[in-house]
């Protein structure tokens, strides 16, 4: 297998097992290495390349263990601290990485894992020093699919620290960017808000004027990546394919905004008007294009279409209620999960946790497709 195919195999297990794993120890058994072993590609039952326990003393600290410590050519180069899945990782659960680093010379690289996310560090701020931030942070069960090549170089079969060293400080500072622009997507702060509301309206941006512009830039910004979403479909599947799901793209928000303390406006009205309460949320999409991509061994791609409601976002063929391929309940906080009808109206349940988990019941999605035929 590829390393990516290898790293997903990892994800599907951990979203099969994970609420099952309740100790640090269950967790490094059972995730953090198979990670070492089956993605990065290093013996585990070589001591002379996976140190367990790892030992050197740090100061007035004497006998203190890392988890994990890997070689490469007998010399240490990745220390990897371990917490218990489900488990926050913040930069106190560090301090043993922070104090190690600084005394095993050799290792560049510092992995603080829970078995699930995978922070990763190094010495770009100051030599031998461990950077306060991560450069990378990859979640197993939301990959991004940009930072696989970057974990890749801590393979064995691909180890290059200096080309990790040399791309750490731009990954750290993209990849708090692109995090502050995910918070920023499902729920923008006032700035964020202000910002573009500063430059469309033309009265004075007050905390009234703020909030009513709240839910038109959070709309904009959903329809520009969908938008994005679309062109990607365009240039995979043709020019002929039509935007996905045209039956559910709403029309135009009409936007009322009052001029406020007697400024000039556009528009005097009294209240921003908002044609639904319906949000079709990233994860939805994703899933709605990864369900897209599964049966159109079955079907033009175009016969695909969703419609979201308040309770769940269905996945149709030829836009029929009565040809349900899979509903999406992505709605709730704590659990997700989607139902499939290869076997009949009823549906079946499947429980997951990120939209490509999708990818495990795809004889299910096409065969509800074939049902239809």
């Amino acid at each position: 297998m590829s390393f990516s195919e290898r790293l997903y195999a990892i994800s599907n297990k951990i979203a099969a097992h994970k609420a099952s794993i309740e100790t640090e120890e269950a967790t490094k058994n059972a995730f953090v290495m198979p990670f070492i072993a089956s993605v990065l590609g290093y013996d585990v039952f070589d001591p002379a390349e996976v140190i367990p326990e790892f030992t050197a003393d740090v100061g007035l600290k004497r006998g203190e263990k890392i988890d994990y410590a890997i070689a490469k050519d007998g010399v240490v180069q990745i220390l990897i601290e371990c917490k218990r899945i489900g488990d926050p990782l913040n930069p106190k659960h560090a301090s043993q990485l922070f104090r190690y680093f600084g005394v095993v010379d050799s290792a560049r690289i510092a992995i603080l894992t829970n078995g699930q996310e995978y922070h990763v560090f190094t010495d770009s701020d100051a030599p031998n020093r461990m950077d306060e931030k991560p450069f990378l942070v990859l979640d197993l069960l939301d990959v991004d699919k940009t930072l696989i090549p970057e974990m890749q170089k801590l393979s064995k079969e691909s180890f290059d620290v200096v080309s990790v060293i040399d791309a750490a400080e731009g990954l750290k500072y993209v990849g708090q960017i692109r995090r502050i622009l995910s918070a920023q997507v499902k729920e923008p702060n006032d700035d964020w808000v202000r910002f573009f509301t500063t430059r469309v309206y033309e009265g004075k941006a007050t905390q009234k004027i703020v909030d009513q512009f709240r839910v038109l830039v959070s709309k904009a910004v959903s329809q520009y990546i969908n938008d994005q979403v679309n062109d990607r479909l365009k240039a995979a599947l043709g020019e002929d394919a039509r935007p996905f799901a045209a039956a559910n793209i709403e029309s135009p928000v009409v936007a009322q905004v009052p001029a406020d303390n007697g400024a000039s406006a556009s528009t005097n009205l009294d209240e921003i008007v908002v044609d639904s309460d319906i949000v079709t949320t990233d994860e939805e999409l994703e899933a709605f294009n990864i369900v897209r991509a599964i049966v159109c061994s079955e079907v033009a791609p175009d016969r695909v279409v969703y419609r979201d409601s308040k309770s769940y976002c269905a996945i149709l063929l030829d836009d029929n209620n009565r040809k349900p391929i899979a509903r999406l309940h992505f709605n709730s906080k704590s659990t997700k999960f989607v139902m499939t009808f290869a076997e009949g109206k009823d549906g079946v349940r499947r429980d997951i946790e990120a939209p490509h988990h999708l990818y495990a019941h795809a004889d299910e999605l096409r065969q509800a497709v074939r049902n239809y035929a």
